[in-house]
């Protein structure tokens, strides 16, 4: 197979994280990475030499510790395989998540169990390309946003569940209230997140909750004890 003379990517924002194609690589290689982007090369599963914006040419001089696994003579042409995988960091400010089947809830001021669900976005930024790659994207060929609702969808809905019953209770909130407290949920919520994303490499950068629904015929129904209740 022909050495790869020029090695770049110019994808989407929904995508993450991406492999090129060829691991047929030489010191004479032009490795290019736009602005907010970063490319780690590997070899043996291993993320060796990591790469900021610019224009590199792969020499023995800025890949060290690929040089140090397979011996590269000091100056000439040398051909040598490695995986280049390139990270986006730009912001990714509209990523959607929703509970798609209902939480159980106890309302603290009406002591009913009421199914609720909730929806909103959040944005995130890799912050860590290496403790990304490694903890989360492994041997796929691409992970985009997809791939991180796939992830992260038990972690949302376990947050989400826990935090919105610990702030009723704490806040002493009826879910007939709690379309008024979003803002407040909201960052409530992005603190209980923010450090297991931290852990995958991901800054998360806000988390919002936008709606939250009361099943129908429950909701007619703490609406009449409500009405008792201010008799």
């Amino acid at each position: 197979m022909a050495i790869v003379e020029i090695v770049k990517y110019n994808g989407t924002p929904d995508v993450f994280a991406w492999k090129f194609p060829s691991e047929e690589l030489g010191t004479w290689t032009q490795l290019i990475v736009n602005e907010s982007q970063e490319a780690i090369l590997y070899k043996g599963g291993q993320a060796l030499d990591l790469f900021t914006a610019g224009r590199h040419t792969l020499q023995t001089a800025n890949i060290p510790l690929l040089n140090k696994i397979i011996n590269m003579p000091f100056g000439g042409r040398s051909p040598f395989t490695a995986e280049v995988w390139y990270i986006n960091k730009v912001y990714s400010l509209d990523v959607k998540w929703g509970t798609a089947t209902p939480i159980q809830l106890q309302d603290p001021k009406y002591k009913v169990f009421i199914p609720l669900r909730s929806f909103g976005q959040f944005g995130i930024q890799i912050d860590d390309s290496r403790k990304f790659m490694t903890k989360l994207v492994g041997t796929l060929g691409t992970f985009n946003k997809n791939d991180i609702l796939k992830y992260f969808r038990g972690l949302f809905l376990t947050k989400a569940k826990d935090a919105i019953s610990s702030y009723l209770i704490k806040e002493e909130i009826s879910a007939l209230e709690i379309n008024a407290y979003l803002d407040e949920l909201s960052e409530f919520l992005c603190q209980r997140i923010k450090p297991t994303m931290d852990d995958y490499g991901i800054k998360l950068l806000n988390f919002y909750v936008n709606d939250i629904n009361v099943i129908l015929y429950l909701l007619e129904e703490l609406t009449a004890v409500s009405i008792v209740a201010r008799r």
